[in-house]
């Protein structure tokens, strides 16, 4: 997984996300149709970029790091994919909370 990184690297404020896998069953065992799994708004930051650029030629870190677990909207993202998987990159500012 570490080395599909090495190729992408975030910009600026973007983060870098895999979300995580639908449950396919319940908990009971059950088998959940395709067409009733819902989104996954659960996902774990795999990079981050720099941060917001400033004036003077600093930047403001981003809040999150890889390895955080964040809950992120229903819509919005761009898809990647990397070595058959994919990923989604969003703006710092897009991701609603970070969870543990």
């Amino acid at each position: 997984m570490a080395s599909a990184f090495k190729q992408i690297f975030p910009l600026f404020d973007r983060v870098l996300v895999e979300k995580f896998a639908a449950a396919a069953k319940t908990k009971g065992g059950l088998h959940i149709p395709e067409k009733a799994i819902g989104k996954v708004l659960n996902a774990t930051v795999v990079a981050v970029g720099k941060g917001v650029k400033q004036r003077d030629g600093g930047y403001t870190p981003v809040c999150v790091q890889a390895g955080d677990k964040v809950l992120l909207p229903e819509y919005g993202g761009t898809k990647v994919e990397i070595n058959d998987k994919e990923y989604f990159i969003f703006k710092e500012s897009d991701i609603l909370a970070k969870w543990e």
